[in-house]
């Protein structure tokens, strides 16, 4: 019998709380409310196999959103302070011990995880999916693909799976805005590496992106009525900080806005013209 994956089962035994499958020297009980109608011993039945709350080995005919070997993004409906609980599509939700959280999860949060057997023999959640993913994804640079994030570092980036299946990274230095675990993005692939891992950009190449950025740029000096209180020598961090991009492409927008003649630049700050 294996723990945390589906299987086909025999029954072998009828009682009044339900059925036992398997066989006379193994056997687990399949509850009365799951047990399909007019089944009989010798009669094959498919279920997946968990602990329930008294940690005894348990059938259910129901379909779980995850099985050992997979991966699933699920919802977390309750923490304490040993960790979080997750609906995973059974009577008992799964359980997300806090040292196998990549960030601290809360209550409506969703979260890309995976089985695994603890050293007590029930089946938990971990968020730690990096050795899960897959590196042989479809995709080619410039193509557009979707994610969730799953890990951040602040030496490498961010982590994404795309298709919540295939490695993915936003390298550290194209890190631009709030990104946080459990986000669902929408990226650029910038390279495929010879490891078949993927980096991604949430930016378009840089002549589409020059003209958002633009954009982005006059209708915040707009905000500012009319004048931007810095130039593009003010320090990356308060260019990030008001537009979440990085100060090249900052400076490549109002380079742009300069010689379409939009903007002035003063000692002081830019002024629309």
């Amino acid at each position: 019998m294996k723990l945390g994956e589906k299987q086909v089962l025999t029954v072998v035994k009828r009682v009044e709380f339900g059925v036992y499958l398997g066989s006379s020297e193994e056997r687990v009980l399949l509850p009365k409310k799951q047990v399909p109608a007019g089944i009989e011993p010798g009669d094959p039945v498919e279920v997946f196999l968990y602990k329930d709350s008294d940690d005894r080995l348990i059938a259910t005919t129901k379909e779980p959103k995850l099985t050992l070997g997979k991966l699933a993004v699920l919802d977390v409906v309750d923490t304490n302070r040993m960790g979080a609980f997750l609906d995973w599509g059974l009577e008992k939700d799964l359980f997300l011990p806090f040292k196998q959280q990549t960030t601290k999860v809360q209550k409506g949060d969703q979260c890309l995880v995976t089985l695994y057997i603890d050293k007590s023999e029930r089946l938990c959640a971990t968020m730690k999916v990096y050795h899960m993913l897959q590196t042989d994804s479809p995709y080619k640079k410039d193509d557009r693909v979707r994610g969730i994030i799953y890990d951040t570092s602040e030496n490498f980036g961010v982590f994404v799976a795309v298709d919540n299946l295939y490695s993915a990274r936003i390298p550290k230095k194209d890190v631009n805005g709030r990104l946080k675990v459990g986000d669902v993005i929408e990226a650029r692939v910038a390279a495929v590496k010879e490891d078949g891992k993927l980096d991604l950009s949430i930016r378009d190449k840089i002549p589409e992106q020059m003209d958002k950025d633009a954009v982005k740029i006059l209708k915040r000096i707009e905000g500012y009525g009319g004048k931007l209180p810095f130039t593009d020598k003010a320090d990356p961090e308060r260019i990030q900080q008001e537009f979440g991009m990085s100060k090249a492409a900052f400076k490549r927008a109002v380079g742009r806005l300069l010689k379409e003649r939009k903007i002035d630049i003063q000692t002081n700050g830019i002024s629309l013209k």
